[in-house]
Order: structure tokens, then C-alpha cells, then sequence
């Protein structure tokens, strides 16, 4: 018989189990109403960018404003949610509800790797749920570091679409099937392979690196390591956390705070990847136990198996 997610919610969780499944629901809705979307690209008038920017100071996708706003939809309507953290918005999207039923503060990235749509490219979605704090004002609740997740994940939107997510009890991945029109659990207890044989990084930028970075690199090259890069933060991921390997997002000259966001990317990804035995760093530190000072705050983020990650952390201290 098969599991959904909202079975094997109720399975791992021992408390708050209905108000969690209730916005697990939210989430895997707003996935499938974003998936529909993508098949039809192409038939429908969905393709292409808007005149508009985000705040971050990109190109909004037409695809990119439908996922915030299905998102936005989906889960406002849910009590559980206190506040909702959006790559699109300036601000958290904030629900006036008591203690008592807003719990949590959801941030998400609606549609990593939009650019890459019009060529028919996997894109994703990135979630991570924190608890919001019985203190202080909701700002701090928002601003928690990666260490307090309660549930981290990500949707693959490709040949198949996949929901992989964690509560901090190993690593599950559900596969939508469409007959049912459900995620239905195919891997459980997801272990990254503790050495792999490629690496995922956009190389046009490695004289601008620093020079650990550089000569990581070079070890890896004569390691016999394979480069593998689809510019696409959640399919590169998803590889690296089935085939091991490493993800590398550095600092550069024109970056040097990194590229990637900490709370809706870096985050929940590096949650995922520690739960499967990887591990995640921004050069510095433990990804997760950086304290954001800004909802979206940038990070240099490196991420991967255990073996490549070590290397990595012995080539930035030589």
C-alpha cells in the first residue's frame, strides 16, 4: 500500500501532528497547482519575464509571481501559519492570529532556477518552517538560525516531480503521482553517499575566487572529479544529495557576500543535507548556526559529502 505525505507525517511526528500535516497539505497543494503550470508552458501564455524586479533586483518570471501567489494563497488560509517569508517580497506577508494558532513562519524560495524555464529546465521550490517564538516581536521569530527548522524541503519540477523534506528524523523523498494526485513516499531515510564523483559549480567564475577555492578545485580535477552544473540550485542539489559529490556557490570579487539567500535556500538545504550525513558550510562556519540578521541575506554556500566537504575545510584553512 502506498504512504502519502500526510501518512508519513502522522507516522513521524508525535505532536502537533494534525496542525503540521494541515500545513504540510498547504504546501504540497500550492506544489501541484505549480507543477500544472509548468506542464502547460508553452500551451499557455506563461512563459517569459515580466517588466518587473523583486526585491532582490531580478527579473521577475511570469512563472515566479504564480508560484509566490499560489504559495501565498495556500498557506495564508492556513491557521498554523503566523507569517509567511517570500524571495519575491520586501517584507513578511504577517497574519494577525493568536499564539495559539499561529505557530509557525514559513520561508520559501516559490521558483528557484526561473531563468532557466524558457529552456525547459528543472526548477524547484525551497521551504523551511520555524516555530514562532512565544517572545519578542515577530522579526525575531523570522530571524532564527538554520539550527531551529522544524521542517525543511524542496520540490523537483522535472521528468517526474518530487517532494523531498525533513523534520529532523532522517531525509524522505515522495513522488507525485499523477493517477492519484498525490506525493507518495519511494525513498525513506535518504543517505548522501559519503564520497562522490562530481562537482557542481559555475566555473566562468573561479579567477575571481579566492584562492582556497582555486586550488580546492584544482585537487578535485586531479581527484579525476567530473564537472556536472545545471545553474538550477534545487536540481544540482538533488543530485549532489543522490550521487554525493559537492555544490559550490563561493564568494567572488563581485559577490563577497555570496550569492545565495541564507534563510529560504542555503538553510533548509543544508538541514536536508546534514539529516542525510552530508554536510554544509558558508567557508567559515556551519551553515546552520549562522544568525541572519536580514530575511534575505546573502551567503557564500558550500555543500556536500562528507569526504569532498572535509577536503574543502582543510584547502580554506591551508
Amino acid at each position: 500500500m502506498i504512504t502519502t505525505v500526510q501518512q508519513h507525517i502522522q507516522q513521524e511526528m508525535s505532536e502537533g501532528r494534525g496542525t503540521f500535516g494541515w500545513l504540510m497539505s498547504g504546501i504540497t497543494l500550492a506544489t501541484k497547482m505549480i507543477e500544472a503550470k509548468i506542464r502547460a508552458a508553452g500551451l499557455t501564455d506563461i512563459y517569459g519575464a515580466l517588466s518587473s524586479e523583486n526585491v532582490q533586483g531580478e527579473q521577475q518570471q511570469k512563472l515566479d509571481v504564480f508560484a509566490n501567489q499560489a504559495l501565498i494563497h495556500c498557506l495564508g488560509t492556513r491557521d498554523s501559519v503566523a507569517a509567511l517569508v517570500s524571495e519575491e517580497d520586501e517584507e513578511p506577508v504577517v497574519f494577525d492570529r493568536s499564539l495559539d494558532t499561529g505557530k509557525y513562519i514559513i520561508v520559501f524560495d516559490p521558483l528557484d532556477g526561473s531563468s532557466n524555464i524558457d529552456v525547459n529546465v528543472n526548477v524547484g521550490t525551497i521551504f523551511s518552517v520555524h516555530r514562532r517564538l512565544t517572545w519578542g516581536a515577530l522579526t525575531e521569530s523570522v530571524l532564527q538560525p538554520g539550527t531551529s527548522q522544524v521542517a525543511a524541503g524542496y520540490v523537483l519540477y522535472g521528468p517526474s516531480t518530487v517532494l523531498v523534506y525533513t523534520t529532523g528524523r532522517g531525509v524522505h523523498a515522495f513522488t507525485l503521482d499523477p493517477t492519484i494526485g498525490a506525493f507518495v513516499l519511494t525513498q525513506e531515510n535518504m543517505k548522501m553517499p559519503e564520497r562522490g564523483k562530481y562537482y557542481s559549480v559555475n566555473e566562468a567564475n573561479v579567477a575571481s575566487w579566492p584562492e582556497g577555492y582555486q586550488q580546492y578545485l584544482v585537487g578535485l580535477r586531479n581527484e579525476g572529479f567530473g564537472a556536472r552544473y545545471i545553474g538550477s540550485l534545487v536540481a544540482d542539489f538533488h543530485r549532489t544529495l543522490l550521487k554525493g559529490g559537492v555544490f559550490l556557490y563561493p564568494p567572488n570579487k563581485v559577490k563577497a557576500e555570496g550569492k545565495l539567500r541564507l534563510l529560504y535556500e542555503a538553510n533548509p538545504l543544508a538541514l536536508i543535507a546534514e539529516q542525510a550525513g552530508g554536510m554544509a558550510t558558508n567557508g567559515a562556519d556551519r551553515v546552520l548556526e549562522v544568525r541572519p540578521e536580514a530575511i534575505h541575506q546573502r551567503t557564500p554556500f558550500m555543500v556536500g559529502s562528507r569526504y569532498e566537504m572535509e577536503t574543502l575545510g582543510r584547502a580554506l584553512r591551508a
